[in-house]
C-alpha cells in the first residue's frame, strides 16, 4: 500500500523493499539529525503487521520462537525468531503485548507466510492469529533502540519507539505528535550505526543467529525447546558460527555506496614479515547487507564475512576500499569445555 506521506512536498520514493514509502523529503541529513535528536518521525508504513489473541498466546510463542515469552510483561518490547529445523532464520518479529494481545511487526511481504505457519501450528489452543496491516501502520518516533521521546496517542500501539498507528489516520499522525518527517535513508542510517541487523538484508537462506549478533536481544539462551534449537545450542557451546557481522567504514571519496548483495573481498593485506610489499587475496569473503550515508560518521555499512577473516584486514565492500569495526567477533560460542575427544564425538 503505498504511504499517504509520499504525497507530502518534496517527498522521494524509496527503492524496494520500501519503495511504497519515502527514502527523505527533500533534506536528508537534517532528517537523520532530527530523528537522532527524538525531534523526527519516520513512516515505515510498508513494514507488515499480525495480531496474536487469546488465553494461550504467550505460552504458545514461547513454544514456537527464539525469546523467552511465557513470562512476557505488558507493554514491554521484545524481538523474537523463527527458525526452520537447521536453525537457519525464517522469520524476525518486533513485538509486545497489551494484556489482550501479542502485536508484531515484520518485514514487507512476509506476513502472509507468517501467519500460515501460525494458523497450522495453533491445534487446539486458544489462539487466533490475524494479518491487521490493512488497518495499522508502523510509524518509529526514535532510532533503533533508542527510547522514544514522545508519548503515543489513545489507540496507539508502542513497541518501543515504534508505534502502530491506525492506518486511516497516517498522514496526520506526525502534526498530531508535533514531529518532522524524515524518510526511510535516516532510519537505516541510524539502525547501521546501531550494529541493528535487517531480516532480508544482513541475512540470507542460510543464516543463523549467532552470526548477526541477535543472541540475547532476539534469542534466549536458556528457555525451553523450540524449532531449531539444537542448531543453537551446538554452536553456542562446541563450535563457532561460520560468518560473522561487521561494521565498515567507507572510503568517503567514493560516489557511490556499495549496494545490497555487493561482494566483499580481501584488500591490501598486513605484509609479512621480511617483505616489502602488501598482499592482496582475490576472492569472495562475503556481502554487504546495508549502506548508507551517516551525517556524522559519512559512508557506512554492514556486512556479513566469513568468520576467518582477520579483525585488522583492510577490505573492498563492493569494490569500494573498507575498514572494518568487530560487532560478532570470530571466536563467537564454544562456550563449554569439554574434553577434546568427548568434542569429536558430539560433532
Amino acid at each position: 500500500m503505498r504511504s499517504p506521506l509520499l504525497d507530502t512536498p518534496g517527498a522521494v520514493a524509496a527503492v524496494a523493499p520500501d519503495e511504497t514509502i519515502a527514502a527523505h523529503y527533500g533534506e536528508p541529513y537534517a532528517e537523520q539529525r532530527a530523528l537522532a535528536a527524538g525531534r523526527a518521525l519516520v513512516d515505515r508504513s510498508n513494514r507488515e503487521i499480525i495480531r496474536v489473541s487469546g488465553a494461550d498466546r504467550l505460552t504458545w510463542l514461547n513454544d514456537l520462537s527464539s525469546q523467552k515469552l511465557d513470562t512476557l510483561a505488558p507493554g514491554v518490547p521484545t524481538q523474537t525468531l523463527l527458525l526452520d529445523a537447521q536453525g537457519r532464520v525464517e522469520h524476525h518479529l518486533t513485538l509486545v503485548d497489551d494484556g489482550d494481545a501479542v502485536w508484531a511487526h515484520v518485514e514487507p511481504g512476509t506476513a502472509a507466510q507468517l501467519v500460515a505457519f501460525l494458523d497450522k501450528m495453533r491445534f487446539m489452543l486458544r489462539v487466533e492469529v490475524a494479518d491487521v496491516t490493512a488497518d495499522y501502520a508502523v510509524v518509529s518516533v526514535a532510532a533503533s533502540g533508542a527510547v522514544p521521546e514522545v508519548e503515543p496517542a489513545e489507540g496507539t500501539i508502542a513497541i518501543g519507539g515504534d508505534f502502530l498507528v491506525p492506518r486511516a489516520t497516517l498522514a496526520d499522525v506526525p502534526a498530531e505528535l508535533g514531529l518532522r518527517l524524515a524518510g526511510i535513508w535516516a532510519y537505516e542510517a541510524l539502525r547501521i550505526e546501531a550494529h541493528a541487523p535487517r531480516l532480508g538484508f544482513e541475512t540470507d537462506h542460510k543464516t543463523i543467529p549467532h552470526e548477526v549478533g541477535w543472541i540475547g536481544q532476539a534469542l534466549h539462551l536458556s528457555k525451553g525447546c523450540y524449532r531449531g534449537q539444537e542448531t543453537v545450542a551446538r554452536v553456542h557451546n562446541l563450535g563457532h558460527p561460520p560468518r560473522r557481522l561487521v561494521f565498515l567504514h567507507l572510503d568517503g571519496s567514493v560516489d557511490t555506496l556499495p549496494p545490497h548483495g555487493a561482494p566483499v573481498t580481501l584488500g591490501a593485506m598486513p605484509p609479512a614479515e621480511g617483505d616489502t610489499e602488501a598482499a592482496a587475496e582475490p576472492g569472495q569473503i562475503g556481502f554487504v547487507g546495508s549502506s548508507a550515508r551517516h551525517h556524522e560518521l559519512g559512508p557506512i555499512a554492514l556486512a556479513v564475512v566469513k568468520r576467518t577473516v582477520p579483525v585488522d584486514a583492510e577490505l573492498l565492500a563492493g569494490g569500494v576500499a573498507a575498514t572494518q569495526e568487530v560487532i560478532v567477533p570470530p571466536d563467537a560460542g564454544r562456550n563449554v569445555t569439554i574434553d577434546p575427544a568427548l568434542r569429536r564425538r558430539l560433532r
